[in-house]
């Protein structure tokens, strides 16, 4: 995720990076610009058309279809962060709760128990795994080192590696439960933190696994191309060839809230404005090893 300051106007319009949408609608824009510029040659040069023809009733479409287009986009968009919004809240979730875990590890077992480790090793392996679960990315055997061989001989990589980490930890706690080294009661709300950690994880991947509806994508597509491809007939005898500059900055402002949109609502790849996992995991790793 990029990090800037929102206060910095002039570095935010002089700024550019991989994600502006200038640079990958630029081609589009220029195709755009150069149908505007045939149909106002058309309409002006070979058909001779007046400003009496029915043809300058299309901007009275437009006027009416403005109003449809800028509420769908608005829609769209505000659904994109939503996902985006809930995906970090998540994340902010599973903080909290490696936080939680590790401070309730540390009080229940004395400063010498072995098994402190474990916990501190494994609660921040289950946050790199899950971001690259989330991410389809090939989890590495070397990940495990530190944790013991009877928990590294159990995995399987090519199963739910998230699932298999979760429950690693429960018959952990389990075990130590059998032991006498824990209490029910504290056996249960241990649990409940560990579960809470799937909880989160089959949120994200409802997120991940549930894209917007094919055909609304679709037809909002087609509805910005119809508007934006007969925006010219209508708006040539007002403009002349003015229209030309004007169809593609309204072709790319529409066009950049698509984009924007179809960008933020997969938060967790590895796209400049997706969530910064790897930055999140990291950190409890860091808490992790602070509490324990």
């Amino acid at each position: 995720m990029i990090s800037y300051n929102p206060k910095q106007w002039l570095l935010a319009l002089i700024r550019f990076n991989r994600t502006d949408t200038i640079r990958r609608l630029f081609p589009i824009i220029l195709g755009v610009g150069a149908y505007a510029f045939g149909v106002a040659y058309l309409e002006m040069e070979v058909w001779k058309l007046s400003a009496d023809s029915l043809v300058k009733n299309v901007s009275i479409m437009h006027t009416l279809l403005g109003f449809v287009i800028s509420f769908t986009l608005v829609f769209r968009t505000n659904t994109a962060y939503e996902r985006w919004w809930e995906g970090r809240k998540l994340w902010g979730a599973l903080v909290n709760n490696s936080r939680n875990l590790a401070m309730k590890i540390a009080a229940i077992l004395p400063p010498e128990h072995p098994d402190r480790l474990f916990f501190r090793r494994i609660i921040p392996t289950y946050a790199t795994v899950l971001k690259n679960h989330l991410r389809s990315e090939e989890t590495r055997i070397e990940l495990f080192d530190d944790l013991p061989l009877s928990v590294r001989e159990r995995l399987d990589l090519k199963k739910h590696v998230p699932n298999q980490v979760a429950s690693a930890m429960i018959r952990h706690v389990q075990d130590l439960y059998r032991k006498g080294e824990l209490s029910g009661e504290q056996m249960l709300y241990l649990n409940g933190e560990i579960s809470s950690f799937t909880d989160i994880c089959g949120a994200c991947e409802r997120i991940k696994n549930t894209p917007i509806p094919y055909s609304y994508g679709v037809f909002i597509k087609k509805f910005l191309f119809f508007y934006i491809l007969t925006l010219p007939f209508g708006y040539v005898f007002s403009l002349g060839y003015f229209v030309v500059p004007i169809v593609a900055f309204i072709f790319y402002v529409l066009a950049s809230l698509e984009l924007i949109a179809e960008e933020i609502e997969e938060p967790f790849g590895s796209d400049e404005n997706d969530l910064p996992l790897s930055r999140l995991a990291h950190n409890i790793k860091n808490h992790v090893e602070e509490l324990i």
